[in-house]
């Protein structure tokens, strides 16, 4: 399926925003998600089914100094 992430036409094999985290390989505790403009809460993330164009803005937090 055809979604926008972070601003990119991306390919990703998800129907939920559980899966697109994890097709990034990221670690959940450390990621926020938007989607088409609303913050969605980690524990929905699984409830949350995504559709072709969907918005989808991951941000990971990167620990350093």
């Amino acid at each position: 399926m055809e979604l926008m992430i972070n601003g990119e036409k991306q390919e990703v094999e998800a129907n939920t925003l559980l899966d697109v985290v994890s097709h990034f390989n990221l670690e959940s505790h450390l990621v926020v998600t938007e989607v088409d403009g609303e913050i969605i809460d980690r524990d929905q993330w699984e409830q949350t089914s995504v559709k072709p164009e969907m918005k989808i803005e991951l941000v990971h937090f990167v620990g350093g100094g």
